[in-house]
């Protein structure tokens, strides 16, 4: 049976869930993920646990934080000035914004604290830290 592997492009559905079992993404009930592996489309650990697999596969795999999106860093989070921010933003605690860096790159960053005089920004993925655990089903070899 024809098994996944470098190159090839999947399509796979998942469940992604956290170590106390909230799920935080899921393609059940929508198209499945098609990605090449070894592409760099989707997290490295993600990558390695559908190589091997055969269509109509299924597995639950545990990836570590070094496999998905790394270790959550502090030194991503900067305390900016209400100053800084355009004067008609309202910012709030969730909200998602860009800052441009000085070599012109855009980076997203979540407002994690507001208060009278200063906004709290973390670049840090929301999953940083995490180890994520996957069901996961091959669906097709494309």
């Amino acid at each position: 049976m024809v098994q996944a592997k470098p190159g090839d492009t999947v399509k796979i559905h998942y469940t992604g869930k956290l170590d106390d079992g909230t799920v935080f993404d899921s393609s059940v009930n929508r198209e499945p993920l098609e990605f090449t592996i070894d592409g760099g489309q989707v997290i490295p650990g993600f990558e390695k646990a559908v190589m091997g697999m055969s269509p109509g596969d299924s597995k639950t795999e545990k990836i570590p934080m070094d496999q998905a999106y790394g270790p959550y860093r502090q030194e991503m989070v900067i305390e900016v000035s209400r100053e800084q921010l355009p004067p008609d933003l309202q910012p709030e605690v969730g909200l998602q914004l860009q800052v441009q860096q000085p070599n012109g790159q855009a980076v997203p960053v979540f407002v994690t604290e507001v208060t009278d005089a200063t906004v709290t920004l973390d670049a840090n993925h929301p999953l940083a830290g995490e180890d994520l655990t996957f069901d996961i089903q091959l669906v097709e070899i494309v």
